[in-house]
């Protein structure tokens, strides 16, 4: 990974591009971020960056939290994120990394945690076909359906699809392009959807796989 930034999402919009083709956008908040640590090979065996996004008070701070962000000598942070980069040279504790960290046709991954949904029935979480609405159904037309054999195996297979608990996951959307960048603002603009509600936390990486 060459650089990633954490931003809050702040929800969806739509730019023209040159030739007045309509792009639908989310727009996130990426940044400011702080350096609150930096990993070595020589006191943790691998080389990383830790950035901090969002001020938060200090009596929302625990006492060793408080610690960490005074030996780093910055204002407490809200979100802590580690990425591994390729190198940290000319990186320190301190430094501010801001929107501009990339550029407008760049290609990066977001995560971010998906919409929760509660409990959910198998046709609201898996899609599944609800049964015929007139006779012989009774009142289980959202019903799921039979869940297997009865004498053998005598048993429910795991991963059955059924209904349960559905969103509220950590869920990555690869391959996204980098529409447009607002660096007075902390404003970037990236080609689709991403995971997540309005004021959801993201992270947004190079791309792994592009």
């Amino acid at each position: 990974m060459k650089k990633g930034l954490i931003g809050k999402k702040v929800g969806m919009t739509q730019i023209f591009d040159e030739t007045g083709k309509v792009i639908p956008v989310t727009v996130v908040e990426a940044g400011p971020c702080t350096v609150t640590q930096i990993k070595t090979m020589e006191n943790d065996g691998y080389e990383a960056i830790q950035v901090g996004f969002g001020d938060v008070k200090v009596s929302r701070v625990n006492k060793p939290m408080k610690g960490h962000f005074d030996k780093a000598d910055v204002a407490p942070k809200k979100t802590l994120k580690e990425f591994r980069l390729e190198s940290i040279d000319g990186i320190e504790v301190g430094n501010i990394l801001k929107a501009d960290t990339f550029e407008v046709g760049e290609i990066v991954d977001v995560k971010g945690t998906s919409k929760g949904h509660g409990t959910a029935g198998a046709i609201k979480r898996w899609n599944f076909s609800r049964l015929r609405m007139s006779h012989g159904t009774g009142p289980n037309h959202r019903h799921a359906g039979s869940l297997g054999a009865c004498s053998s195996p005598s048993r429910v297979f795991k991963g059955k699809k059924m209904a349960g608990h559905y969103g509220h996951e950590t869920v990555t959307v690869q391959n996204l392009k980098v529409a447009k960048v607002d660096a007075e603002n902390n404003l970037i603009a990236i080609k689709g959807a991403i995971p997540g509600p309005k004021g959801g936390i993201v992270v947004i990486a190079d791309a792994v796989k592009a």
